[in-house]
């Protein structure tokens, strides 16, 4: 499943310190905001703000959000 910038917004997470974090952890934030990211990419920083994100998405893909 592909996790977008919509997903994160909808979690209130501020693009600056996401840039950060996405630098900290080597994800692409170029590629993040034009096509999505893969849940497997959040998945594999093993950080709660990320199993939050992909949760969130998973939700989404649901319809629950």
């Amino acid at each position: 499943m592909i996790v977008t910038h919509a997903d994160l917004r909808s979690l209130n997470y501020c693009n600056r310190g996401s840039r950060q974090w996405f630098d900290r952890y080597g994800l692409d934030w170029s590629r993040f905001i034009h096509e999505g990211l893969p849940e497997e990419a959040f998945l594999a920083t093993g950080c709660g703000m990320a199993k939050a994100l992909v949760e969130r998405a998973r939700a989404r893909e649901r319809g629950e959000v």
